[in-house]
């Protein structure tokens, strides 16, 4: 039986969650229907696929959500090395290569991206670590060491074996905001912040790849058949939509016009088919979402759960905004999807996961909450 104080954030974490889902669903029906077509599939292939996903990470989501906070806690560190061993599984036979980066594994007809999972892993290795050291921070070096050195270094060095640069930002971004959210001193944020500003310099300056990338976003290039061709026609499908949009299931860039019509660019196909009222649709509700976890990570019970809600709301709403500023043309194309709405299996069952942990530590500052008001 939930408890008032929590009745309001657990419903609105799993309407909000749900929502996006089935919003997702629709829209992967619309945009992938002809590529699945052409892959003999038929118009449905790609749908049935991510409803398949849905359907396992839904009652996955509800596991997690029912688990104590004890048990994220005491696993965290197998947690860890687990996600660890699974990434590097791209390395060996089983690993493939997709547009350049190597961050995928394929049993059979199974593709899976291991890194999904390493960014749950991650940021509840964070949180326990945070916990435990919890008498000891203010004091840098216990505050770097093993969170950043060697802990994140060696997560964020295996995804950026397989160069998928957009994945390990995401990452970044997510040890930076559970640190965040954590209490680490401003002093140790800074120095974090200045050393990955310097590496993420480094590894676009040293790639021609993502310099040309970098290159065409701030208009160095006029390259519209070849570099340039995606960027654009994502923004001529938003164009194309208007205030109201064509209607759905009516767009014409997803007839083999968007590349990723149904992965990394599916905001434009909403914005194209929905307009710009359903384009805002989504980004209220990704902010809604925000709303809801910033007010738990107020109402939670200790450092770990707050730096675990802090890496998981940096994480699924800081790369939603990502994808969405990419798609409008406010960043470089970076390659990361639209989390809960985008196709993609272990992606969505990655953060239905992570919901569901987040569910957790909410039923938990339920009784924190409770606890306090009896004290």
């Amino acid at each position: 039986m939930l408890r008032p104080g929590s009745d309001r954030t657990v419903v609105a974490l799993y309407t909000v969650t749900l929502l996006l889902v089935g919003f997702g669903l629709i829209m992967v029906l619309s945009s992938s229907s002809i590529t699945s077509y052409l892959a003999d599939e038929g118009f449905f292939g790609g749908f049935w696929r991510q409803v398949i996903f849905a359907v396992i990470g839904i009652p996955l989501m509800l596991v997690a959500a029912a688990m104590p906070v004890a048990f994220w806690k005491r696993y965290a560190w197998v947690f860890f090395f687990v996600g660890i061993v699974l990434q590097l599984l791209v390395f060996t036979p089983l690993g493939v290569e997709i547009y350049g980066n190597r961050n995928w594994i394929q049993l059979g007809s199974i593709t899976a991206q291991p890194s999904e999972a390493l960014k749950l892993a991650l940021v509840v290795w964070v949180g326990a670590v945070l916990q435990r050291k919890e008498p000891l921070l203010g004091q840098m070096r216990h505050e770097l060491i093993p969170i950043i050195i060697p802990g994140s270094l060696i997560a964020l060095g295996v995804v950026l074996l397989g160069r998928d640069l957009g994945t390990v930002l995401i990452m970044a971004a997510l040890v930076f905001g559970a640190m965040f959210f954590g209490g680490i001193s401003w002093k140790t944020l800074g120095v974090t912040a200045l050393g990955a500003a310097l590496a993420v310099a480094f590894f676009v300056i040293s790639s021609p790849n993502r310099m040309a990338r970098l290159l065409s976003h701030a208009g160095g290039t006029d390259d519209y058949s070849g570099i340039d061709w995606q960027a654009t026609h994502g923004l001529w499908a938003l164009a194309g939509g208007g205030f109201f949009g064509v209607g759905l299931g009516n767009s014409k860039a997803k007839w083999s016009w968007l590349p990723a019509a149904d992965n990394d660019y599916i905001f434009a196909i909403i914005g194209e088919e929905l307009g710009l009222i359903g384009a805002m649709l989504v980004v209220v509700l990704f902010i809604v979402l925000t709303v809801v976890m910033l007010r738990l990570i107020t109402r939670a019970r200790d450092r770990f759960a707050r730096a675990v809600v802090g890496g998981i709301l940096v994480w699924i709403v800081g790369q939603a905004f990502v994808n969405i500023g990419v798609v409008v043309g406010v960043l470089p194309v970076l390659g990361v999807p639209l989390p809960l709405i985008s196709s993609g299996g272990t992606a969505l069952i990655a953060c239905l996961v992570a919901i569901g942990v987040v569910i957790s530590i909410a039923r938990d500052a339920a009784k924190y909450q409770e606890e306090i008001g009896q004290a």
